[in-house]
């Protein structure tokens, strides 16, 4: 796939009337084919889900995953895994090299007091020995997965050795090894899905073989990406975390990780201005994000004006560029756009509107929003 116009046209149902805008709207109908697409792939496949919350942030919506067969729920930091321990979530995994000092350490060690399952990543030996320290007096050992390098040059160990050597210095700190975990976040990139994906487990394989043969238990083998969620879905892996898949974006769209009918989150924003050349929104920066990957044009996807382009963004403007022939919305029309990266946005406000199959609608609260340490 690389004719990325070819991949948009992007559709969403009708927006409810008399949105005070820029508001975000989830098609609850949409999400909950989302979460029985990916749950029903992994069970034809008897891996587990793990869903990341990083995309959704809601109680409700992890619920709803959790009814469906997940495992349990993903995390991205210290103060989401509050949340949903709070909310009696009793299966966390915070996919993040955490360094446990200073208070992040007094915060570590509450939630594996108070969360049955419990386990973090780790990349380093250094990290592994403070986590060690932090939890040293916990009832129960905190659980760790090593974190493998497929090829996204972010965090994680590059080598199977490598990986020995973490989860040796993990062991000697007193930690219970998992397992290992990867993110396939160097597919975000057009056709790269399958490489990246064939990364994952090859990666992931080799470093839960080099466990083993260094006589360390092996349980879990996690992959976590939407754009890589089937195709590392292979091999040894056999847990899937991914997150954006739940709502859906235009990018996952355009890279193929998604349906024509998974978007399920909408900005809906109301044009305020109108010129020959140009149009504008009420939904700049603070709604849209200036998130945008080098294959997508603008600042997200205008349903039912795929002319359109939102060029530019400012803090409360989306600048759209409005060719001579091109439909163009007229002066107060609401319209909806998909973003380019759902998840920044959603931890941008504090409640989304949900609108039930029956057209009824329900605020739901984001509860992990800004909780991003």
């Amino acid at each position: 796939m690389t004719d990325v116009a070819a991949r948009e046209g992007l559709t969403f149902p009708a927006l409810p009337a008399g949105l005070d805008t820029p508001r975000v709207v989830v098609d609850l109908a949409r999400v909950e084919a989302n979460i029985g697409r990916l749950q029903g792939a992994m069970d034809a496949r008897s891996i587990a889900v793990r869903p990341h919350a990083k995309t959704h942030k809601s109680l409700r919506i992890a619920g709803m995953q959790v009814a469906a067969g997940a495992r349990g729920i993903t995390v991205g930091t210290l103060g989401e895994a509050e949340v949903f321990a709070a909310a009696g979530f009793d299966d966390l995994f915070l996919a993040y090299p955490i360094w446990a000092d200073g208070p992040k350490a007094a915060r570590l060690r509450a939630l594996r007091d108070a969360v049955p399952r419990f386990a973090v990543g780790v990349e380093s030996a250094g990290a592994a020995k403070r986590l060690g320290a932090a939890v040293a007096e916990s009832a129960r050992p905190l659980e760790v997965l090593v974190e493998i390098d497929p090829g996204n040059r972010r965090t994680g160990v590059a080598t199977p050795n490598g990986a020995v050597e973490v989860a040796r210095a993990a062991q000697g700190a007193g930690l219970v090894i998992r397992g290992v975990f990867s993110h396939g976040g160097h597919a975000y990139h057009l056709d790269a899905a399958g490489s990246a994906g064939a990364d994952e487990v090859r990666t992931l394989g080799a470093a839960a073989d080099a466990l083993r043969s260094a006589g360390l238990e092996v349980s879990v083998v996690s992959a976590g990406s939407t754009p890589t969620m089937i195709t590392s879905s292979t091999g040894q892996v056999n847990e899937q975390r991914a997150g954006t898949s739940v709502y859906g974006d235009r990018q996952q769209w355009v890279l193929g990780a998604m349906p024509p009918e998974g978007c399920a989150v909408a900005v809906a924003a109301t044009v305020v201005s109108v010129h020959d050349e140009r149009l504008v929104l009420d939904a700049g920066a603070k709604a849209l994000t200036k998130d945008r990957a080098e294959f997508l044009a603008g600042h997200g996807a205008i349903v039912s004006y795929p002319e359109l382009v939102i060029e530019r963004v400012n803090d409360y403007h989306g600048i759209v560029a409005a060719p001579p022939d091109a439909a163009r919305p007229r002066l107060g029309e609401v319209v909806a756009i998909i973003p380019n990266h759902v998840c920044p946005v959603i931890d941008l406000v504090d409640s989304v509107i949900v609108v039930a199959a029956d057209g009824s609608l329900e605020e739901w609260p984001v509860d992990a929003r800004g909780r991003n340490g």
